[in-house]
């Protein structure tokens, strides 16, 4: 799994353009806004990363959520590009609660947390684009046909995890919700949607839901 000390890199432009920004943040940090000099400049400058976020209310192009509920309620085929590749999926609950725990750190800790962070699902969580795909239509209750992407396909790295064992000793942070919940929560709030329900209600109804859990500590590798 990818640590916040991993050397940065990245074969296709979407990791690289990550991979830029991280050293662009660097070097701002180490020229601008050094931890050593805080008390000259006021600025503790942190980046956080987050695994593959999804969650309800997500309309993006070429994303796998979006896509596969497009193609149930539509009924149509879904085109994968990359079944059998590997996925750090999160809930967008889970970062946004470690942005804010980040947040709140750097500003009452200030340079003691001016560096980066990693917010991810636990390692062993981790699950193939086709089981995504799968979860879904199951909880769905109706099947949709996949299909094999046959046209060009960019380079895209077949397995990634995202290590966050630096996050929950440091800043208390952990995962509220395993992926059968994320999953199930994100067909909740499409089926409301899709209704014409009050979508405002039913993200405000899971962000309470998530606050008023506690953290998810797992026994087995599931």
């Amino acid at each position: 799994a990818y640590r916040e000390d991993s050397e940065l890199g990245g074969e296709d432009p979407y990791s690289s353009s990550k991979a830029a920004a991280e050293l662009v943040t660097h070097s701002y940090r180490k020229s601008f806004f050094h931890p050593a000099k805080h008390a000259e400049h006021g600025v503790a400058l942190a980046s956080a990363r987050a695994g593959n976020v999804i969650g309800g209310g997500d309309w993006a192009k070429d994303r796998l959520v979006p896509d596969a509920l497009a193609a149930l309620q539509a009924g149509n085929p879904l085109i994968l590009r990359h079944p059998h590749a590997t996925r750090p999926w999160q809930h967008v609950l889970e970062p946004v609660y470690g942005y804010l725990a980040l947040a709140e750190a750097l500003f009452h800790q200030g340079p003691e947390h001016a560096e980066a962070w990693n917010f991810g699902p636990y390692e062993f969580s981790d699950r193939t684009v086709g089981w995504i795909v799968d979860k879904l239509c199951e909880l769905w209750g109706l099947a949709v046909p996949k299909q094999q992407d046959t046209g060009p396909i960019p380079h895209e790295a077949g397995y990634l995890k995202v290590d966050s064992s630096k996050a929950r000793a440091v800043l208390g942070w952990a995962p509220k919700l395993d992926l059968d919940t994320t999953l199930r929560w994100i067909v909740e709030w499409t089926r409301v949607h899709h209704s014409g329900g009050d979508s405002r209600a039913a993200t405000l109804s899971q962000i309470r839901q998530f606050m008023e859990l506690p953290h998810w500590q797992p026994t087995t590798a599931c």
